[in-house]
């Protein structure tokens, strides 16, 4: 694939973009809550007409709670993956080795960063915020399939969140400028992870025949649906977390409509945003055209 990556220019651009946890948020760097942290592009307010703009609002910042303590889940997986497949490599010395330490080290950091966010959340929110887990079972369940299955999981993640930076949060002048500042600090080096993911995805594919690739998008696609019947679930407690937050009880047909599209609006954000991306589709068909054909031939259920 002509790509242009290599493990030491994501290496250095790395090098090059360092920030800590502490400089971005905590002390006098506070979240806004008179202001919307998500865009609508990803969040789906406006589709729940029933709800005033002060519940939307509000809603929205139980779903910027979930965004972000879902990355952290996800990133629980991808920190181990990525120690997995360095140690194995410990004593070659080369830029590969050097390039997936450096994708642990941050995310590593990601997490401390989201974990920070959360405390800051809970503190300035008042309603507690259930979240999908525990991140060692899910992070288990995945890290139980197939490396190449898990690395492609990761690459879609990875270019998804670049997706909702550039796309939907970066020109977005309507949100908490605190929480576009976390997002934006996670999206420098995630665009660095997508293209060491790239050759990490292209790496496990090396001598595999074309049956054994498909075998991978299968348990891919296995990993995918582990997640949405996650992200169901978490649909269920947004909507607790937000009638308890607002004090309203929302009527039978409400909670349907609510369950329907803040399902598929998880389903985009989570799942279609991703496997749709041109890069990830691209480097699936440079594996195997069949591998693109059969994410194309699924992804509009979760579009």
């Amino acid at each position: 694939m002509n790509h242009g990556y290599t493990y030491q220019s994501t290496l250095a651009a790395g090098q090059a973009t360092p920030w800590r946890v502490e400089d971005i948020i905590g002390g006098e760097k506070r979240l806004d809550f008179s202001k919307p942290f998500m865009p609508e592009a990803l969040a789906w307010m406006d589709k729940l007409t029933f709800l005033s703009a002060d519940e939307k609002r509000i809603l929205n910042q139980i779903r910027g709670n979930t965004y972000l303590s879902i990355f952290e889940l996800v990133e629980e997986f991808i920190l181990p993956f990525a120690l997995d497949e360095a140690r194995p490599h410990l004593l070659d010395g080369d830029y590969r080795l050097r390039a997936l330490l450096q994708l642990a080290s941050e995310e590593a950091k990601h997490i401390q960063l989201f974990k920070t966010f959360k405390r800051e959340f809970a503190k300035g929110f008042g309603t507690e915020c259930a979240v999908i887990g525990p991140a060692d079972e899910v992070a288990k369940a995945v890290l139980n399939h197939q490396p190449l299955a898990v690395a492609i999981a990761i690459l879609q993640i990875e270019w998804m969140s670049q997706r909702h930076y550039l796309e939907s949060i970066k020109d977005d002048q309507q949100l908490d400028l605190q929480f576009k500042s976390l997002l934006k600090n996670h999206w420098v080096e995630e665009a660095q992870h997508a293209k060491t993911d790239t050759l990490v995805v292209e790496w496990l594919a090396e001598g595999k025949t074309e049956d054994q690739i498909m075998e991978a998008i299968e348990e891919f696609l296995d990993i995918g649906a582990f997640l949405d019947n996650g992200l169901t679930q978490q649909v269920e407690f947004d909507m607790d977390a937000f009638m308890r937050a607002t004090g309203r009880e929302l009527t039978d047909a409400e909670k349907e409509e609510f369950r329907r599209v803040q399902k598929q609006a998880n389903r985009w954000t989570y799942l279609g945003s991703g496997m749709t991306h041109e890069k990830v589709l691209a480097t699936l068909e440079s594996l195997t055209p069949k591998a693109r054909q059969r994410i194309e031939s699924v992804a509009p259920a979760f579009c």
